[in-house]
């Protein structure tokens, strides 16, 4: 009798132990799927690198960095001269008939000042800076693309890790739920063998199970509590801030997913980035082109100039003080520069076909990878409405198992069989989905629909 009530004392601090555990530090705030797109957009690191990236090639297309204004720019400069000078007039003699004296002068001091106002102005330079400002918008175009591309990549990202922690929220509640069973299954055993309705196996085997659900309990709280943390590096929040995921799924109904197919060829973002990268190939044969054209520009300035010379051997000190004002004009033309231009020219065309044999094959890869994302999303939601059907079944069989055990008509081991095969659908169920919902989002990516619809 007080080694029943002993086993009786330690079964149930074990599972007060296990209960313990698994329901304290449970996060009870919700994090809604809109909600973390907003942090991501906000927070992520790649995306902040891409807008950054995105508004540099905005700075880019700035007149200011066009070539079409001119350049304007001051000079100035002074200059200082300390000259001793001896002059030697070699025996010249003067009126009187004495001889001329050599001439000294020490410390003569020049100084001379000079300002100036200059502006170059091209005015034409072969249609070089008209087509290289063409093509730094198309540079920032492309750049966009390359921002919205990293956005769609880390969204697919985040997706996979918001619905890993809801298909593991779901598993934990499926195990949760057995755990009560298996208690409720262990009180109802504990009776019964009282009052000598059982033997003493099917207590210890509900005691059994209570242990392995804590467990598994236990297990799946801890990749809860991981898999909330990879969200938070994904959306660079505090990683202990841990919260709850959206279960609930929705699916984009057939015919706008076929639309959206229908149109993949104009709105996939690789397809897109290369149809710019053709664009700024074309330019950069203009430019080339523009090469074998003259170049044309104005010059002017203003200037001030003083000049304070010493006296010298004949001439008295002198000041001298001048303004200027000169406008020019020059051209340029390239006749022929070795060569360079010519080969400039055929690398680019080069560069051009390249650039068409890419998109060609881009297109083939792009086409193959959307039928693949279409036959394994149909498949995926093929096996999760199947698997629904199956949970049906399933639990309807578990609920006339647990009728049939009160009843005394299965053992307890037929009963928690079926209590496993529910739990296992349950979680094939659960995997389902989201393996449907993921597969959904990688398909929308490739359309160039992801940033266009509600999750």
């Amino acid at each position: 009798m007080i080694h029943s009530f002993l086993q009786k004392i330690t079964v149930l601090v074990v599972v007060c132990a296990f209960a313990k555990a698994y329901t304290q530090e449970i996060p009870t705030q919700l994090l809604p799927k809109n909600d973390a797109v907003a942090m991501m957009l906000e927070n992520n690191f790649g995306i902040k690198l891409a807008n950054n990236n995105v508004t540099v090639a905005e700075n880019n297309t700035d007149i200011l960095n066009s070539g079409y204004l001119p350049s304007v720019f001051f000079q100035a400069g002074a200059n200082f001269d300390r000259t001793n000078t001896n002059v030697d007039f070699g025996g010249a003699l003067n009126q009187d008939g004495t001889v001329r004296p050599d001439v000294v002068i020490d410390g003569a001091e020049t100084t001379r000042y000079n300002a100036s106002i200059n502006m170059d102005y091209t005015l034409f330079d072969g249609l070089g800076r008209y087509y290289n400002f063409k093509q730094l918008k198309e540079q920032y175009n492309l750049t966009q693309l390359q921002a919205r591309e990293t956005i769609e990549n880390t969204m697919v990202q985040l997706f996979s890790v918001y619905y890993e922690v809801a298909r593991v929220t779901e598993n934990l509640s499926v195990l949760e739920e057995a755990l009560e069973i298996s208690k409720e299954r262990e009180k109802r055993a504990q009776y019964q063998f009282e009052y000598g309705q059982v033997n003493k196996l099917e207590v210890l085997n509900a005691q059994v199970d209570i242990v392995t659900d804590s467990s598994n309990v236990l297990n799946a709280r801890q990749q809860l509590r991981n898999v909330q943390r990879d969200l938070n590096v994904v959306l660079a929040r505090d990683l202990d801030d841990l919260r709850r995921a959206d279960t609930t799924v929705t699916f984009v109904s057939s015919l706008l997913m076929d639309s959206y197919i229908e149109k993949a060829r104009e709105n996939n973002v690789s397809l897109l980035q290369v149809e710019q990268d053709i664009l700024i190939t074309d330019y950069q044969i203009k430019r080339a082109k523009g090469l074998f054209l003259p170049t044309i520009g104005l010059t002017g300035s203003y200037g001030w100039n003083r000049a304070i010379n010493p006296a010298s051997a004949f001439f008295p000190s002198t000041t001298n003080q001048s303004n200027s004002l000169a406008v020019g004009a020059n051209l340029r033309w390239n006749l022929f520069d070795g060569g360079a231009s010519v080969i400039g020219l055929k690398n680019a065309k080069i560069a051009l076909e390249n650039q068409q044999l890419l998109k060609e094959q881009l297109q083939q890869q792009v086409y193959r990878d959307i039928a693949n994302a279409k036959e394994s999303y149909k498949n995926a939601l093929a096996i999760f409405r199947l698997q629904e059907q199956n949970v049906a079944t399933t639990q309807a069989n578990f609920e006339r198992s647990e009728e049939r055990l009160k009843l005394g008509q299965i053992t307890s081991i037929e009963f928690r069989q079926a209590q496993l095969n529910l739990l296992n659908v349950l979680t094939a169920k659960n995997a389902a989905k989201y393996t449907a919902k993921l597969a959904e989002l990688q398909l929308l990516q490739l359309t160039g629909q992801l940033l266009n619809v509600e999750y």
